[in-house]
């Protein structure tokens, strides 16, 4: 059993699944953190008889303000160093602000903003001592733009991408690498509760498929890559976000039937 550990948030399914099955095959023990329990389990006995590494499932909520301090101390009573720490549990909704459920909302901010800080917070610290190791964060190309009902998840993801670029230059002098994956729309778990046809969309090569995105954002990480922006689609896409006027934003607004519209139109006071 190798004694260089990944820890993987997210990792039952989807990106964090297949990120955490790259890392196994280079060899790295694994910690599987999710707050799936059957699935956790299933792919940390999955992972482990198939690539023989030592496998830990971390049953537990990351959406919650003490969460990175209890998974850190967890970490720390298995007596285990972490080499490579891969902050990919997210979750998704479509809703504009105003209609939003604020329950929802919170979980996001701390899921996506508030526990990968202070987990890199903690974990960086340990880095820095021993001069090595990666983190490596997944945002998203919304991070470049700002759009209608994606507000959350959207600002979110733009302050992971901020966040670890920051944190790279902070880092850099210590020899630990930071990376930041920022896929466009991919085939997970993430978009079951919102109507999106994900067979669909994956046949028609809107969305992309998670082991793909895993492979390259390994790939990039280990290059030291600041940014992986996996697919030639995805890149496109996120530089006609960056560069949308806002007068463009305003038109598909005001025509999609996603959103709703006072009636008589806005108020002239």
């Amino acid at each position: 059993m190798s004694n260089y550990y990944a820890l993987i948030t997210g990792a039952s399914s989807g990106i964090g699944k297949e990120i955490a099955r790259e890392l196994a095959k280079r060899d790295y023990s694994l910690i599987l953190v999710s707050n799936q329990e059957t699935e956790l389990n299933e792919t940390a006995q999955l992972l482990a008889a198939e690539y023989r590494v030592s496998t830990h499932p971390i049953h537990m909520d990351l959406a919650t303000p003490e969460a990175a301090l209890d998974l850190y101390q967890k970490v720390k009573l298995l007596n285990i160093e972490i080499e490579i720490l891969v902050s990919n549990a997210g979750m998704f909704f479509f809703k504009e602000i105003a209609e939003s459920v604020p329950t929802s909302a919170n979980a996001m901010i701390q899921l996506h903003v508030s526990t990968p800080s202070l987990l890199a917070h903690y974990f960086a610290k340990d880095m820095r001592t021993r001069r090595r190791g990666h983190i490596l964060f997944t945002s998203s190309i919304a991070a470049w733009g700002n759009f209608p009902g994606l507000a959350w998840y959207g600002s979110s993801k733009h302050y992971i991408r901020s966040f670890a670029a920051s944190l790279r230059e902070e880092l850099q002098v210590w020899g630990v690498n930071v990376t930041c994956l920022a896929p466009g729309a991919v085939a997970t778990g993430l978009y079951e509760q919102t109507g999106v046809p994900v067979q669909t969309a994956v046949k028609y090569k809107v969305m992309s498929d998670p082991a793909k995105i895993a492979r390259k954002a390994v790939q990039g990480m280990f290059k030291h890559r600041a940014v992986v922006i996996p697919g030639f689609s995805a890149k496109l896409m996120a530089f006609f976000m960056a560069i949308a006027p806002t007068w463009l934003i305003m038109i598909i607004r005001k025509r999609m039937s996603l959103f709703s519209k006072p009636e008589g139109g806005p108020s002239k006071k």
